[in-house]
């Protein structure tokens, strides 16, 4: 099996390759790259993404083709790909971060900054927080519900579908923690930072 973790200039990666690595065990190909022909030919992509909206929009529609060698790879020929923190923000169709940004459109809805009560949640959000897993999914195969996962953001996706999302998460409201629609999987969370449970996601991806 091929795994291709896309490597487009959006901020240190290396917990994101360390953890996958850590999880295969050599026994899976694990590149990084931003090569449209690797992409293409792998089995399955993450996607990930530190930074804002638009910096990571703007990094990955730098990379010649790339958006349309995702876009290929997840809608045309329907592999799994799993989009991690702004990797699954990516998913919407507009995000709202610095400046009205268009993103990849593979999940209508929009990305916008969590409501912090006028200062009574700080933002961004950093640190533990409970899931409430709101649907069946493979990549929370054997991960008991109100797991505590590692977070670090300040903006939501508010998908327009509300049956895309897998799991929730309260700070604030009640935020969007991951998504799932057919073969695309996104998680607000962290798995490469939430410890073991975060490797077991990772896990359950890999063996999807």
């Amino acid at each position: 099996m091929n795994i291709t973790i896309v490597d487009y200039n959006s901020g240190n990666i290396s917990s994101v390759v360390n953890s996958f690595k850590e999880v295969t065990q050599n026994k899976v190909n694990i590149e990084v790259t931003s090569n449209l022909k690797k992409i293409k030919s792998s089995d399955k992509v993450i996607l990930p993404g530190q930074g804002s909206f638009k910096s990571c929009v703007d990094a990955l529609n730098n990379i010649n083709g790339l958006a349309e060698s995702l876009n290929e790879f997840v809608i045309n020929n329907k592999k799994p790909l799993l989009g991690i923190c702004v990797g699954l923000q990516m998913f919407a169709d507009i995000g709202y971060e610095e400046t009205e940004t268009k993103g990849l459109g593979w999940i209508s809805g929009k990305v916008s900054k969590i409501d912090n009560q006028n200062g009574k949640y700080k933002l961004p959000h950093i640190g533990w927080n409970q899931i409430n897993i709101i649907k069946e999914s493979e990549i929370f195969k054997d991960i008991e519900n109100n797991s505590h996962m590692y977070f670090v953001h300040s903006y939501e996706f508010v998908p327009n579908d509300k049956n895309v999302i897998s799991s929730t998460t309260d700070y604030s409201s009640s935020i969007v923690s991951s998504v799932e629609k057919e073969n695309i999987f996104g998680t607000q969370f962290h798995p490469e930072k939430s410890d073991k449970i975060g490797l077991k996601i990772i896990d359950n991806f890999i063996n999807l």
